[in-house]
């Protein structure tokens, strides 16, 4: 048994989710801001149905061997985003669910041999094809929350922290940390000498929220600051997820991600 139902079982729910939520927006919703600067709703939905035709795109190279980009290029990406925009709920709402019913049917067919394979995102590091799944996890859980349709970081499922705080851990930009540590009140942790700054306290989905800057720092709390320094506010976080996967990767689906404590 590997980590693959678990995803599997989990991505499906998280489209669901974000679904039923398209569902309940009208066309003057659709057009409304989101809660990304410049978006509209309409951009967030329209994004999300073509990272699942872009995702679909690498498990295409992982189960042919044939290098198949995610997009053909950051410029394609933005134009599609853009035009679809502005399309109305029905035919967004169709789009989201087609797009996403094409990427299941790819993960499902995914011979077990090619989910070892090797892809590459538009940045570096490749990642095995498996964490393909992850990283659709990802779009869907923080773009559900761009959607300001209800869905909050309260809301992310207890699994997607645990792993997107693995992840943003192991993939920490050292070199431009706004904090030296931080502890977590639930579940009890602490991450230390993470650079230059204060040690901020939060739980676990505010602190994720606060990196990925899908909140201003609500709950965070600054619980020691540095030598000297004076300043009680929250400060903002560091770059997030600089690569778009660990660089250490392992090639074969593990049996659980993260890896569970002994």
């Amino acid at each position: 048994m590997t980590v693959l139902p678990t995803l599997r079982a989990e991505l499906a729910a998280a489209t669901d989710r974000f679904i039923a939520t398209a569902a309940e927006l009208d066309d003057a919703d659709i057009a409304a801001p989101s809660l990304l600067p410049g978006w509209s709703r309409g951009h967030v939905i329209t994004h999300v149905a073509r990272n699942a035709d872009g995702l679909g795109n690498l498990l295409t190279w992982a189960r042919t061997g044939v290098e198949t980009p995610q997009y053909p290029d950051p410029g394609r990406r933005a134009a599609d985003i853009e035009a679809g925009a502005a399309r109305p709920a029905a035919e967004q709402r169709a789009d989201l669910v087609d797009s996403a019913a094409r990427l299941a049917a790819a993960v499902e067919s995914l011979p077990e041999a090619a989910w070892s394979a090797r892809v590459a995102a538009l940045r570096p590091p490749p990642h095995p094809a498996w964490y393909v799944l992850v990283r659709r996890l990802r779009e869907l859980e923080l773009h559900h929350v761009d959607l300001g349709a209800g869905y909050t970081p309260a809301d992310w499922p207890a699994a997607f922290v645990r792993r997107e705080l693995h992840d943003t851990l192991t993939c920490w930009p050292y070199g431009e940390s706004t904090v030296g540590g931080i502890v977590f009140t639930e579940p009890v942790d602490e991450w230390s000498d993470l650079g230059k700054g204060p040690v901020v306290r939060g739980e676990a989905r505010e602190v994720l929220a606060w990196l990925t800057g899908r909140s201003a720092g609500q709950g965070i709390r600054v619980v020691r600051e540095e030598p000297g320094a004076t300043r009680e506010e929250v400060p903002p976080p560091p770059p997030w997820l600089t690569m778009p996967s660990p660089a250490d990767l392992p090639s074969a689906p593990p049996d659980t991600y993260p890896e569970e404590s002994p």
